[in-house]
This record gives C-alpha cells, sequence and structure tokens, in this order.
C-alpha cells in the first residue's frame, strides 16, 4: 500500500507488529530509492544522494512511548540495513539536540514527536523547507487521541502538514478502536479513500467475576478493589 503512495489505517491486536509493519515499509521505500538513478551515489562513493531530512514523523500520543518507540524504529532500521539517523523531540528533550534538529545539517531520517511538539515545530518559519522531503507521518495509538482536543490538535497539524508536503501518506496504528470507518475518515481527512487493514479475527473476551471470601465486612466506598488485588494478580 505504502508503495502506492496510499493512506491508511492498521487496526489489529496489541502485540502483531503494527509498527513494524509502518516502519518497514518506509524503510523499504528508502532503499528503493537509494538504488534507483536518482539516488545513485557518484563514482568511487558509498552512499546515495539522497538527502538527510525528515522523511518519517512518528506522532506517539504520549512523550513517556517516545523512548520505547524510538528504540523499536532504531532496531528495525538496523534489522533492515538501513542507515537512517532516528531521533525524538519531546518535552524531555535537551536543548542541545533541539538546536541540533534545527539545524539544516541534524535534521534526523525519522523523528518521533508528540503533537504538542510538532505544533511548536510547525510555527517556526523554515518549516517548509526543512519538511519538503517529509513522505509519511505515523499516528500511534490514534485511539488516544481521536475525538479529544489533542486529537483535533494533531489533525490541524496532519492537515498543514499535507500543504507542506504534497502527496504525504498518513497511517494510523491502533488496537482497541470502535468506529474504524469513521477513525480512519478522519485520520485521512478531506483526500478520502484511505486502506484500512485488520486483524483476521476478533478477540474472544471472558469475564469472570471474583468475590471476596469473608463477606461479613466490607471496605468503606471504592476499596473493596484493592481488597481483592491479590486474587486479581494470582488469576
Amino acid at each position: 500500500a505504502q508503495a502506492g503512495g496510499a493512506s491508511g489505517l492498521v487496526h489489529v491486536a496489541t502485540g502483531t507488529g503494527k509498527t513494524l509493519s509502518v516502519w518497514m515499509g518506509a524503510l523499504e521505500a528508502d532503499r528503493h530509492l537509494r538504488a534507483s538513478p536518482e539516488g545513485a551515489a557518484p563514482a568511487g562513493s558509498s552512499h546515495a544522494k539522497v538527502p538527510r531530512a525528515i522523511k518519517v514523523l512518528w506522532l506517539t500520543p504520549m512523550r513517556a512511548l517516545a523512548g520505547d518507540t524510538l528504540k523499536s524504529l532504531r532496531e528495525g532500521a538496523e534489522m533492515a540495513g538501513v542507515p537512517w539517523d532516528i531521533q525524538a523531540r519531546t518535552g524531555d528533550t535537551s536543548s542541545s539536540l533541539r538546536a541540533r534538529l534545527r539545524r539544516e545539517d541534524g535534521q534526523p531520517d525519522a523523528l518521533v514527536t508528540t503533537p504538542e511538539s510538532l505544533s511548536v515545530m510547525l510555527s517556526y518559519a523554515d518549516t517548509g523547507a526543512r519538511l519538503k522531503h517529509l513522505r509519511l507521518v505515523v499516528v500511534d495509538e490514534w485511539h488516544e487521541l481521536l475525538g479529544t482536543k489533542r486529537g483535533v490538535q494533531t489533525e490541524l497539524c496532519l492537515a498543514r502538514l499535507r500543504s507542506l508536503a504534497p502527496g504525504l501518506m498518513t497511517w494510523g496504528l491502533s488496537a482497541t478502536l470502535g468506529n474504524v470507518d469513521h477513525a480512519l475518515r478522519v485520520l485521512v481527512g478531506e483526500r478520502g479513500g484511505g486502506v484500512l487493514i485488520r486483524g483476521h479475527e476478533d478477540k474472544a473476551y471472558e469475564v469472570e467475576t471474583i468475590l471476596p471470601r469473608e463477606m461479613e465486612r466490607f471496605p468503606w466506598a471504592g476499596h473493596i478493589g484493592l481488597r481483592l488485588l491479590p486474587e486479581v494478580l494470582a488469576r
């Protein structure tokens, strides 16, 4: 789907490879570009003439997840043999790294960030020049943002990015969406369309009630859950 420039939504169960499914597509596209005549290296050079610029933006709803996401993306790139520089920019990013990311020669190939940090980046006057090579935006955990104030902020950011980089692909990742068709429409915006990739089977749910062993006395409001915690952990 990415090879054809499509946008879409991957909606499958947790632990089935959502992240790598989208990430490997981006890495494979870069590999083809490096092998093409336009990306071929000059004689005597071991590096293709693919510009060092942000090609992939990876939006995570929580900055606490940025570190884990960054590690996964770096491991995937190393496994695929693609020499990308992958960095993260959140509210926890050091001032020195932020300064480096602002420089033209300090641009990574992929950047993990949050909706808030992306909004700040889009306010810079040179944003258009720095994102002209952007090919893909991935919105991780789309269910965390959809229908919220931060989700609207994300939609505005996506609209701005599409105006800066025509043909930009947008892919969302989620495992717990209720109205999948609506989530896809909101994600891809007014351009419409979009590819929906779903797991083969829906999750099977099993609900079991655990009762206190002693029912003569109960804790006051709400604390019965804590009283049953050892039994829940044992199950």
